[in-house]
């Protein structure tokens, strides 16, 4: 048997492991972070994955040092991720911001715990808002990655890592205390194939050439600072209409739309079974890029005669409603259930709520 036929072996992996895995493999050599619950495999993982191969792993004083040090290893043309909780993200956000304003790649990983404040360490998706707007100050965003599997957990690392260099510009990884926590088989990703600009801005010695400056400060208003956001937005604009991501499930002949993301997307796909089961023609949308948002399918589904109503689930308060509501624009009723503070919508509660609309 030749090798090409061998198939691969599958392993048994938490999800916080295999993202790291998942990150080696993209070509990840650096990583800087801080301790916080339910992420706290990713530092142990890396700890002592990446002496192994080279590369260098810090455990910093705190999350505002480690993603400073993200901002040094990116300068240095390096593929460098982090990665913390909530309240950790949180503190990231001002050099998450210096990183979108220097156009610089990096990865960030969040795995979501319940909040306000410093909440629980029980799984939630309360960070959306965060995620999807920036986060920081000032005109930016972030692309924003949402896996629901441990197998799309780790796949999903290798195109966070392309997609940050190529387009220059922070990537988020939005898990959660489940999908961090859990255990399942996967087969671990290949290395990408995909094309990569050259990295002609980095900072590694100036001999042989001219120096380079990267930087996010721009004093004068008119032109330097109000040109640089124009160009960011040109980019910004280009991944809205080049990255857009979404899986489609039973959606064909479907009256009633489920639209959900990451760990909740798992119990709509059960539900979504279980009323199949009933012949009742449900459907699950999962928008796997959070930002860009895939507005435009959504208005397309919502002009469809056979849908009569849109249903948003979200481990919170409801913060990709009013995404799904944009995107539906109108057309439909949207609804809303969520579950806060940790918990996880339940599938007997969901159908209950579904049948009533049907």
């Amino acid at each position: 048997m030749s090798e090409a036929t061998v198939k691969k072996e599958r392993v048994l992996m938490k999800g916080n492991e295999a993202l790291c895995e998942g990150a080696i493999i993209a070509g990840c050599r650096y990583y800087f972070g801080y301790p916080i619950t339910p992420q706290n495999e990713v530092p142990a993982y890396m700890s002592r994955r990446l002496p192994e191969i080279g590369g260098v792993f810090l455990q910093a004083e705190s999350e505002l040092a480690a993603i400073n040090m993200v901002w040094g290893a990116s300068c240095s043309g390096k593929r460098v991720m982090t990665s913390s909780s909530s309240p950790g993200i949180s503190l990231m956000q001002e050099g998450i911001s210096y990183l979108a304003g220097g156009e610089l790649p990096a990865v960030i990983v969040n795995m979501v715990r319940g909040g306000p404040g410093l909440g629980n360490i029980a799984p939630a998706q309360s960070d959306y808002f965060q995620a999807t707007r920036g986060g920081g100050h000032g005109d930016y965003y972030t692309i924003v990655l949402a896996p629901s599997t441990v197998q799309e957990l780790a796949n999903i690392m290798i195109d966070a890592f392309d997609l940050a260099d190529i387009y220059r510009t922070p990537v988020v990884v939005l898990g959660d205390g489940v999908l961090g926590q859990m255990m399942e088989p996967l087969v671990l990703p290949e290395p990408s194939t995909r094309k990569i600009p050259e990295k002609d801005w980095i900072i590694d010695g100036a001999k042989g050439r001219e120096p380079r400056i990267i930087k996010s400060l721009r004093l004068n208003p008119q032109p330097a600072l109000e040109e640089h956001n124009l160009k960011l937005r040109a980019k910004y604009e280009k991944i809205m209409a080049t990255e857009v991501r979404y899986e489609e499930y039973m959606i064909d002949d479907a009256e009633i739309i489920i639209v959900a993301f990451g760990t909740a997307s798992r119990v709509v796909r059960s539900v979504v079974n279980q009323l199949r089961a009933e012949n009742k023609r449900v459907g699950l949308f999962r928008p796997i890029t959070l930002w860009p948002f895939p507005y435009d399918r959504l208005k397309e589904l919502s002009e469809k005669t056979d849908v009569k109503v849109f249903f948003d689930v979200e481990m919170n308060l409801g913060q990709m409603v009013e995404d799904v509501k944009l995107g539906v624009n109108g057309n439909k009723k949207v609804l809303f259930y969520g579950r806060t503070a940790g918990m996880i919508p339940e599938e007997d509660v969901l159908i209950k709520k579904i049948l009533e609309v049907y």
